[in-house]
């Protein structure tokens, strides 16, 4: 649903901060996504964290509700829940979508049933055994928590000797560990606004992964956009949009891929709240097709109403 005039939005809380690893990028996000929509005349206010917001819908204060929340609590399922039942739109994925996402290891187990691929993985609970694991996968693996985003607590392992460290790591985070095939190529993302994809972007690091720092902090990480030849686009595009669907994903996110030395494509994970930071994918894949930043901030607003909104 396309919208004309700020007033038809209401009062918006712009939802950000909360308590997960995430919480200064997000307070990042938050910010930057304020501005925007003020700029564009919605009468949005920032409210930091999930336990504010109810206190303040309960109260009546606000018509919907614009998330930036990263991580656990915003990404999860657990505010949409929430809104759900209080009747209050949100922007982006339901519970259904948010909830299968956040959890890296489900997503996989749906895209593989529907034949999309993802590299091989290994699932470690706790007291199972890291050996037996990483045997199954082989090395070259990535250790990472199934719950977390923005790179945190992930390790890439070449070597036996390296294991016991990653998955020390990994083990800071609540839920499984995963133990993912390491894909040695490129990495690319693609971004998904109201039913689109948009142009992938090649994530070019000046170090050898694009980690915490690179996302957020460095300044020399290139973003090549479009990050492909034409039949290249098509191809990662279509596929963008049908890891998302699978995943029972709506409104806006963003799908993460790496592409290996042969050219195949494979299936990483999908963000249903992703970074609006200076450092952001998204809104860079949006520029390149002349949606500014403002604009893009009022088009995720926008999933709030009818057809795109969560469902």
């Amino acid at each position: 649903m396309r919208i004309t005039d700020a007033r038809q939005f209401g009062r918006v809380a712009v939802v950000m901060g909360g308590n997960s690893a995430e919480r200064e990028v997000s307070l990042d996000s938050g910010r930057n996504v304020l501005a925007a929509l003020k700029a564009r005349g919605v009468d949005a206010h920032g409210i930091d964290g999930i336990p504010a917001l109810l206190d303040a819908l309960r109260a009546g204060h606000f018509a919907r509700v614009f998330n930036i929340l990263h991580g656990r609590g915003g990404e999860d399922g657990v505010l949409q829940g929430a809104l759900a039942s209080l009747g209050v739109p949100v922007t982006g994925s339901g519970v259904l979508g948010s909830a299968l996402s956040m959890d890296k290891i489900r997503t996989k187990q749906v895209w593989q049933s529907l034949g999309l691929p993802t590299p091989r993985y290994a699932r470690l609970g706790a007291g199972e055994d890291i050996v037996a694991a990483v045997a199954k996968v082989e090395l070259p693996v990535v250790v990472k928590p199934s719950h977390e985003g923005s790179s945190v607590g992930i390790t890439r392992v070449r070597k036996h000797a390296d294991i016991a460290a990653a998955v020390e790591l990994a083990a800071r985070y609540d839920g499984e560990l995963l133990i993912e095939q390491l894909i040695d190529g490129s990495e690319y993302t693609v971004g998904v606004l109201q039913g689109a994809a948009l142009p992938s972007i090649h994530i070019v690091p000046k170090g050898e992964f694009y980690d915490y720092h690179a996302k957020y902090v460095a300044e020399d990480t290139q973003y090549i956009c479009p990050g492909l030849d034409d039949a290249g686009e098509r191809e990662i595009r279509v596929l963008a949009l049908a890891a998302f669907d699978a995943a029972g994903c709506a409104g806006w996110g963003r799908v993460d891929f790496m592409r290996d030395r042969a050219g195949a494509f494979f299936l990483l994970e999908v963000n249903t709240t992703p970074g609006m930071t200076s450092h952001s994918l998204v809104p860079k894949a949006a520029g390149a097709v002349g949606i500014d930043f403002e604009e893009l901030c009022w088009r995720i607003l926008e999933t709030s109403f009818g057809d795109g909104a969560a469902p």
